[in-house]
């Protein structure tokens, strides 16, 4: 049976109803709510977009720019919101089980971004031995291209400070803006032949369309059958 995103976010939110206080779950609930409602959908990144250069700085040190994972083929970025998301410590794993071992057969990078800093970003690579690559799009300069940008509502500021620091602290940005999680396919042509945003972050990207995304701008005789991919 195929591993399911959506299902393993749902189940998260599930054991939340059961454990949290019923006023943060709704904080929350809120939050994501008028994320959706409001989103600048017109703004957002779409197919056919030309994606100007961009350098990502890896956990561990190296830049990772536009033309450098275009090389010899597509890539495809996940944009997450930061280490210690809930929900990105199921999504980001995710990704690495059921994108990473296809695409990395198929030569085509892979990259989990976030604006918190490198040394900080090193904490969800750790835990999960992600194998596929880590990096911080610094003052969340590509994000904000592609305007997928939010920033927390007063309600969640003041619930964040009730419990501890700001997402500003957390992250090292020293701001309330996050990026909303996103998968992006960028093609060898510098364009865009993928873009899904998710204002709810507790609904995001299956690992199958975009699989099919890059398989579709692959050579036909490299590309093989998605049935060998995991999950498949």
């Amino acid at each position: 049976m195929t591993e399911s995103l959506n299902q393993l976010l749902a189940d998260l939110h599930t054991e939340r109803e059961r454990t949290w206080d019923a006023a943060d779950l709704q904080v929350n609930i809120d939050q994501r709510r008028r994320l959706v409602e409001e989103a600048p959908r017109r703004r957002f990144v779409q197919s056919g977009d030309f994606v100007a250069p961009f350098e990502l700085h890896k956990v561990g040190g190296e830049r990772l720019t536009r033309d450098g994972l275009l090389a010899d083929g597509p890539a495809v970025l996940v944009f997450f919101r930061f280490a210690g998301c809930p929900a990105c410590n199921l999504a980001i794993p995710y990704y690495d089980r059921q994108l990473y071992p296809q695409l990395q057969q198929w030569g085509v990078p892979l990259v989990a971004v976030s604006p918190q800093v490198p040394e900080r970003l090193i904490e969800i690579q750790t835990r999960h031995a992600l194998k596929l690559h880590v990096a911080s799009d610094l003052g969340n300069q590509l994000a904000q291209r592609f305007g997928i940008v939010y920033q927390f509502d007063q309600a969640s500021q003041q619930a964040a400070l009730a419990k501890g620091p700001g997402i500003g602290v957390i992250t090292g940005t020293g701001t309330w803006e996050l990026p909303q999680p996103t998968v992006v396919v960028i093609g060898q042509d510098q364009r865009v032949h993928f873009a899904q945003v998710s204002p709810d972050w507790l609904v995001r990207t299956e690992a199958s369309p975009i699989l099919e995304a890059v398989q579709a701008l692959l050579p036909t005789q490299t590309n093989g059958p998605l049935r060998n991919a995991v999950g498949y």
